[in-house]
């Protein structure tokens, strides 16, 4: 085949593939032209996911009447003049991309009216092509119409995903400026209904009550300011959790750099590695992480949603990062310290069981299945070989000798002495048992006396009315109960004593990576052990020992 020179038709749907990838990219750039026009109040509208209909609307500056066809253009942009001006970039568009690329593979209508100019302008265009241009009277502002995405490509239309995932990425979008600009207001309206709406008073605190819940906004932490900085070198700001919050992975962490939110492998490591010691294994802090330097000591043209940056000393950010948000744990959440740690065990092992019954006498605990003991006769813990078949040398029979921490079960065996996670290993019991009851399809769900109403976020919610299904056959009972609410009537027997709000986003969350078809639920199930782990006492140690791969504790 010869080399040619693509029609133009061509060569922008190939553009918009780049920028415009399923209804929530729509979102993103139409969003950031309002907040780059200096807006105060930006409303997000969608029908069926963004797949049929998205409505931006934005009290901007609004586009003169001279250059609205233009800003159709592909490569016209307000934002910069010179190859200079790259390496000083203030606003979120600066390509001159977004409009020509959704322009292309949808039918937009584009209403504006700039300040100062008496009537609007209101363009109508089709794949691309203009249809029509007429005078609009309008408040001064843009609003942005977007139908029938991908229209003229079906090959992409058919990848998009169902409308309650890309209602979620909107969703996912949506909250992220409204966390980066406390400032603004932003709703967001799906299918008529008011989803999600951020004060606009300029309180991140006040927007991550709207985003997370009441109870995550009074918990976080505003990160301590580094007063020994100067202005123009590295700042950080935002909030972090404390160590008694924390989420199953690391979606609950955001950053951004300059306003603009970013994917960051060694900042997100940052945060993590400043909560060393301070979270129990596999969980992971909410943080909302603002990172401010002055412009040309970063690098935004080297992605092509641009949502991976390049920072000119990228060691110096991850340490001003680490520290602040080590600073802020250590100072406004102290972790208790033994002023004169014991040399020596100060009882012995046979009067553990006493000593620590006697400690706890006076605390308030809700009722627990069996206590752990400390026996001096060895207990009768061995595993039969019709029950467990292990390979030689894996976890022979063990003796339980106590408990260290709260944290791991020490026992001993033949060949000395064994620390157990005791966190894994009842993970583990749980995760077998709610498997085998789901094999069975006989998994036992409890239900609540009264129902509970539980306000989680957007992601969250929306995660969870996808998958109803999938957590009715593991014993939960979860109806919508509108807006980012659900009512939870029952939960799976093993769980119903954990909080059920966490619960649900644990379990939801540890969903978004697992194939529903390939692993039928599965996520689900380790998802809810790990949880009610967390807040369930150990029962039985004995059981841990007995489930049926040991070797994966």
């Amino acid at each position: 085949m010869p080399i040619r020179v693509l029609p133009e038709e061509v060569a922008s749907q190939i553009a918009a593939g780049e920028v415009v990838e399923r209804p929530s990219s729509v979102v993103k750039e139409l969003v950031e032209n309002g907040i780059d026009a200096g807006a105060c109040d930006i409303r997000v509208e969608t029908r069926a996911g963004g797949k049929r209909f998205i409505r931006v609307t934005d009290d901007g500056c609004g586009v003169p009447a001279a250059e609205v066809e233009l800003a159709f253009q592909r490569h016209s942009t307000s934002k910069l003049a010179t190859a200079d001006d790259l390496a000083r970039i203030t606003t979120l568009g600066f390509r001159g991309e977004a409009l020509a690329s959704i322009a292309a593979v949808s039918r937009v209508t584009f209403a504006t009216r700039a300040a100062g100019e008496p009537v609007g302008t209101l363009l109508r265009l089709e794949g691309g092509r203009l249809v029509t241009r007429q005078e609009s009277g309008r408040p001064p502002g843009t609003a942005v119409t977007v139908e029938d995405l991908f229209f003229n490509v079906p090959a992409r239309r058919k990848f998009l995903r169902s409308e309650r995932t890309e209602r979620r990425h909107i969703d996912g979008w949506l909250t992220r400026y409204a966390m980066a600009y406390p400032a603004l207001r932003f709703t967001l309206v799906h299918d008529g209904r008011v989803v999600f709406q951020s004060p606009g008073n300029d309180r991140l605190r006040d927007v991550l009550v709207a985003v997370y819940g009441l109870e995550v906004g009074a918990a976080v932490l505003e990160i301590i300011p580094d007063d020994q900085q100067p202005a123009t070198s590295i700042q950080v700001t935002g909030f972090v959790s404390p160590p008694s919050l924390h989420r199953a992975n690391r979606g609950y962490i955001t950053l951004f750099v300059n306003g603009r939110w970013v994917q960051d492998v060694r900042l997100t490591y940052a945060i993590i590695q400043a909560y060393h010691t301070l979270l129990p294994t596999g969980r992971y802090p909410l943080a909302v992480v603002m990172v401010h330097l002055p412009p040309e000591e970063v690098d935004v043209n080297v992605h092509p949603t641009k949502a991976e940056v390049r920072f000119r000393d990228g060691d110096a950010v991850f340490r001003a990062v680490q520290k602040a948000v080590r600073r802020t744990l250590l100072e406004r959440s102290p972790v208790p310290i033994a002023a004169h740690p014991p040399t020596a065990w100060p009882v012995p092992p046979a009067q553990w069981a006493r000593k620590r019954s006697e400690r706890l006498a006076g605390l308030r605990l809700r009722p627990a299945g069996e206590q752990l003991r400390f026996e001096e006769q060895p207990p009768d813990v061995a595993v039969s070989e019709t029950s467990l078949a292990l390979p030689a040398g894996r976890i022979p029979p063990l003796r339980v000798v106590g408990q260290l921490g709260a944290t791991y079960i020490v026992a001993e065996g033949p060949e000395g002495m064994y620390l157990i996670d005791q966190h894994a290993a009842h993970e583990r019991v749980l995760f077998e048992r709610l498997l085998a009851e789901r094999e069975r399809a006989e998994v036992t769900s409890q239900a609540l006396l009264e129902p509970q109403v539980v306000e989680l976020a957007p992601e969250v919610a929306s995660l969870l009315e996808e998958h109803l299904e999938v957590l009715s056959g593991l014993g939960f009972q979860v109806e919508p109960f509108g807006g980012t609410t659900v009512l939870v009537r029952a939960l799976p027997a093993i769980v119903a004593e954990t909080d059920s709000a966490r619960v649900l986003e644990d379990v939801a969350l540890g969903q978004v990576a697992i194939d529903q078809e390939k692993c039928s639920g599965c996520g689900f199930c380790t998802k809810a052990c790990a949880a009610s782990c967390l807040e369930v006492e150990l029962r039985g140690v004995r059981q841990c020992l007995n489930v049926k791969h040991p070797h994966l504790l």
